[in-house]
C-alpha cells in the first residue's frame, strides 16, 4: 500500500511534458529576408513575436534568402522540409523570377513543385502573391500575376494577398532602389497577409 501511495504522489508531482512547438517555415527572397535592415525588423520577425504571445505552440523558421528564385528554392526545399518538418510552409517567391523574365510556364511549374513537396509531408501551404512592374508587357505581367491563383487552386494551397499592396507605390515606404520596402513598411506588410496566415493556423 505504501509503495502505491509513493507512485501516485510521484505521478501527481511530475508536470506534464510540453509538446514541441509546430514549425512554420518561411521560404522567400529579399522581401522576407529583411533586405537593407536588421532581420529582427522584418515582417517575418514581427509575426514571430506576435505568435510567441498568441500562439506559443508555433515557432517560425525564416529560410528566406536575398536573390532567391523558385529554381533555387526547388533545390533547397527537400532539405528544409526534412530538417524542420513544418506544419505550415509560407512561399514568398517570384519577384526575382519575374524581374529576370523567367518563362511563365517554368515559373508556375516550380511554384507548384514547391507547394506539392510541402503538401506531401502534410504541411499546409500559403502562397504569397507577388507583382512585377508593368514595363514587362501586359502579357507577361498578367501571366505572372495569374500564376499564383492558378497554382494555389491546383495544389490546394492558400493564397495570400500581394505583400506590398499599398506600399510598393509609396516612395516613402520603399528604399532608394524602389524595389525593397523600408523598415517602416514592415508592419503594413504583415497586416496585408495576416488574416490569411491566421486563418490557416486556426484550422
Amino acid at each position: 500500500m505504501w509503495h502505491t501511495l509513493v507512485i501516485v504522489c510521484l505521478l501527481w508531482a511530475t508536470p506534464p511534458a510540453l509538446a514541441a512547438p509546430q514549425t512554420i517555415l518561411v521560404v522567400g527572397d529579399s522581401i522576407s529576408a529583411a533586405y537593407g535592415m536588421s532581420l529582427e525588423q522584418g515582417w517575418v520577425a514581427l509575426w514571430a513575436r506576435q505568435l510567441a504571445q498568441s500562439h506559443p505552440d508555433y515557432a517560425v523558421v525564416n529560410a528566406s534568402i536575398s536573390g532567391e528564385t523558385t529554381s533555387g528554392a526547388v533545390r533547397r526545399m527537400p532539405d528544409l522540409l526534412a530538417r524542420h518538418s513544418p506544419a505550415v510552409v509560407l512561399i514568398e517567391l517570384g519577384g526575382n523570377d519575374g524581374l529576370r523574365g523567367y518563362p511563365i510556364k517554368s515559373f508556375r511549374a516550380n511554384l507548384a513543385l514547391l507547394a506539392n513537396q510541402s503538401r506531401e509531408i502534410g504541411a499546409a501551404v500559403v502562397l504569397i502573391r507577388m507583382e512585377i512592374p508593368p514595363n514587362y508587357g501586359s502579357r507577361y505581367t498578367s501571366g505572372f500575376r495569374d500564376s499564383f491563383g492558378l497554382v494555389a487552386e491546383a495544389t490546394g494551397s492558400h493564397l495570400a494577398p500581394f505583400l506590398l499592396e499599398g506600399i510598393a507605390t509609396e516612395a516613402g515606404l520603399m528604399q532608394g532602389d524602389g524595389i525593397h520596402p523600408t523598415a517602416t513598411a514592415q508592419p503594413a506588410m504583415l497586416d496585408n497577409v495576416l488574416p490569411t496566415l491566421m486563418t490557416v493556423l486556426s484550422r
